[in-house]
């Protein structure tokens, strides 16, 4: 079984049809894994599904969503690096940070 064969079973298992971008997801997942932490992985893309889910559906959307998700994901480590940084007592230019918020 490939994961082709897999996706066909698992949508019928789910009774669901619907068009499916696995290299976006797995490229999603991928980041999340490496960027924030590989439990990340199943979560963000549950809750891209979901988003995807309340978007209907529709391609450009799910596009558009996806690459939230990735631009999110690559800011992330720049987080753990400040972290880091903090930790180690490293001197940080406060002209760099950011508010969160």
């Amino acid at each position: 079984m490939n994961l082709h064969d897999w996706i066909d079973e698992l949508m019928d298992a789910l009774e669901i049809e619907t068009e499916v971008d696995e290299g976006l997801v797995l490229e999603v997942a991928r980041e999340a894994a490496h960027r924030v932490e590989r439990p990340a992985a199943p979560i963000t893309t549950f809750l891209l599904g979901y988003a995807a889910a309340l978007a209907g559906g529709d391609t450009e959307k799910v596009e558009g969503l996806a690459g939230r998700a990735l631009e999110l994901a690559n800011k992330w480590e720049g987080e753990e690096d400040l972290e880091a940084e903090l930790e180690a007592g490293l001197e940080i230019d406060e002209s760099e940070l950011v508010d969160a918020e």
